[in-house]
């Protein structure tokens, strides 16, 4: 297993690609902390569905967008199992507007829980990884943060800043042998994606500009994550890996 006695903190992992990522890092492994900020029954069953794997997990609740929680999310990783070897900063959600539209509060909801508390987990994160002298840290975007997308500039322009966010990181912590990279995805069959998948016209739109014609499965998406967690990525930092069946391309 590649990742076998190591401890991974996903955010926003009760549901969607965090649960995805977090079962495919039990699967290979790493004993996982599942964060979440409101559904504690969806994070425990996360946790269950951990320990049937035969490995170990606990659940935190935190906002990744407050210091104080994001410093308390890592403690509790530490506390737990002593260490933390790898954080998965995919926390998020979008607030739709037109940008001639959008409120203050939309802008704000958006970029501070994807950029921000991308920043607050990296932050703490890092400072356990710079004791340890390794660590990986892989930030979350999408190809709204690399091509924009109608209807969500919030959500566009965070994404966009996790690239410049992890390559920053990853020039600040080489020295201490910890690396950070950038997956971007697709379309992900997930609650948030539901509409876009279930409504035809919608649904067509997207089909024409993915090259594979179809939307992801989790398990398209784990070994991406996998690799960049695992010993095999050692060589590599401040990277961005696109896992879109060729969304991205387009």
């Amino acid at each position: 297993m590649k990742l076998k006695n190591k401890v991974a903190l996903v955010t926003g992992s009760s549901r969607g690609v965090g649960r995805a990522v977090a079962l495919g890092y039990a699967e290979e492994g790493a004993k996982v902390v599942v964060n979440y900020t409101s559904n504690q029954g969806a994070a425990d069953e996360v946790v269950q569905n951990i320990q049937a794997l035969g490995s170990d997990a606990i659940a935190v609740k935190a906002d990744v967008a407050q210091k104080s929680e994001a410093e308390n999310l890592v403690a509790a990783a530490v506390d737990k199992f002593g260490r933390l070897d790898v954080l998965v900063n995919n926390a998020g959600f979008t607030r739709p507007s037109l940008m001639l539209k959008m409120t203050e509060d939309q802008w704000d909801q958006v970029v501070d829980i994807h950029l921000k508390g991308a920043f607050l987990c990296a932050q703490a994160a890092g400072i356990q990884m710079k004791e340890q002298k390794s660590g990986k840290i892989i930030n979350v975007t999408s190809v709204a943060g690399l091509v924009g997308t109608v209807g969500q500039v919030n959500y566009s322009a965070a994404k966009g800043g996790l690239l410049s966010l992890t390559k920053s990181i990853a020039r600040e912590l080489a020295r201490y042998n910890v690396c950070c990279n950038v997956i971007s995805l697709g379309i992900v069959a997930t609650d948030m994606t539901e509409k876009i998948r279930s409504d035809e016209k919608l649904k067509e739109i997207y089909m024409n500009r993915i090259l594979l014609k179809r939307f992801a499965e989790p398990k398209d998406i784990s070994p991406a994550f996998v690799f960049l967690a695992s010993n095999d990525s050692d060589y590599i930092t401040g990277q961005l890996l696109c896992v879109d069946g060729g969304y991205g391309m387009i």
